[in-house]
């Protein structure tokens, strides 16, 4: 009986030790852990090895810490830049305990030290954003601001807190929401004036291009022309000259095929035409009958000619006589023999 009163003993010591910490003798510590032991609330010791240590039982008390780099997500505030302009910040802190006991003093709880780390950071910022223009924030000095923003913050966070600053980043850096549009509005204005003058110097590009072509062509054109002209010339002078010779070999012949050309001009087929038997236009066609026609005779060679082309002979309108020939005063009215 009194064995068994003595085993129920021990078997409820066992379970109080197990479910109730403060009358453990031991505590454990985890990889990711460091902790402090502290008698009536005065400080007796740290510990940061892991494992299993031992402690008085509700005397001595642990409270454990993290040893794994924390972070601090602080909510969005509003800075004033150098050039008196509002800015959104949203930036983020990763930090560690250091001193566990300095941290014990000051923060208590990790909570606490978020706090407290936080409000050094936004001081830290505000005052660094102070000294710097919105467009050099928004464009390339963010990382030197958040730099300097960190070495600070640290060295104020070590020595008040025993928390030792990792580095502090910007989510997000913008205008405030209100004073969004009247921005965008002036950046679209701003890039509709860029654009415009880019349109106004590719049009006068564009005009500058065409009228040097225009320039081109009617040169190209005037020399085409020009050329045509003396080969024209050249042809018209030969023509001519051919035609003098042939012709005047016989002036008779000529008369006679210059009236054919007319007939055929102003008397169309199956047309009747009523003139006075007298007009010289119908000399060919008198009531004699052209019984042969002569050959004509062969072309001799054709000198070169060098002298001034003869006018070219004025064509015969439908009515009017025709121009008598070199002998009409000794041949007149005689058929052609």
């Amino acid at each position: 009986m009194n064995r068994s009163y003595i085993t129920g003993i021990l078997v409820g010591a066992v379970v109080v030790v197990l479910l109730f910490p403060p009358v453990r003798p031991f505590f454990v510590v985890g990889e990711w852990q460091q902790s402090i032991v502290t008698q009536f609330g005065k400080f007796k010791r740290a510990v940061r090895e892991p494992g299993l240590h031992w402690k008085t039982p509700l005397v001595e008390d642990v409270t454990m810490y993290e040893r794994r780099i924390l972070a601090s997500d602080a909510q969005p505030r509003d800075y004033l830049t150098l050039d008196k302009k509002r800015v959104v910040v949203d930036h983020v802190t990763r930090w560690r305990i250091s001193d566990p006991f300095q941290f014990f003093k000051t923060a208590l709880t990790e909570q606490r030290g978020r706090l407290l780390l936080d409000d050094i950071v936004f001081s830290e910022l505000r005052q660094e954003l102070a000294s710097r223009n919105f467009a050099d924030i928004i464009a390339d000095q963010r990382e030197a601001a958040m730099e300097a923003v960190a070495k600070r913050s640290a060295e104020k966070a070590k020595s008040e807190y025993g928390v030792t600053v990792v580095d502090v980043r910007v989510k997000r850096a913008d205008l405030p929401s209100e004073v969004q549009a009247s921005v965008f509005e002036r950046m679209r204005a701003e890039r509709e004036r860029i654009a415009k003058r880019y349109r106004s110097e590719g049009e006068e590009e564009s005009k500058k291009i065409r009228a040097q072509t225009d320039k081109e062509k009617t040169i190209l054109l005037a020399e085409a022309y020009r050329e045509s002209q003396k080969l024209r010339g050249e042809g018209d002078g030969a023509a001519t000259a051919i035609y003098a010779n042939s012709y005047g070999q016989d002036p008779e012949f000529y008369s006679f095929t210059r009236s054919l050309e007319a007939y055929e001009k102003f008397l169309p087929e199956k047309s009747t035409a009523i003139l006075s038997e007298e007009s010289r236009l119908f000399r060919h066609l008198g009531s004699a009958q052209i019984d042969e026609v002569p050959a004509v005779p062969a072309p001799a060679q054709i000198p070169q000619v060098t002298s001034a082309p003869m006018e070219d002979p004025q064509p015969v309108n439908a009515g009017e006589p025709l121009p008598p020939p070199a002998d009409a005063g000794a041949n007149a009215g005689e058929p052609i023999p």
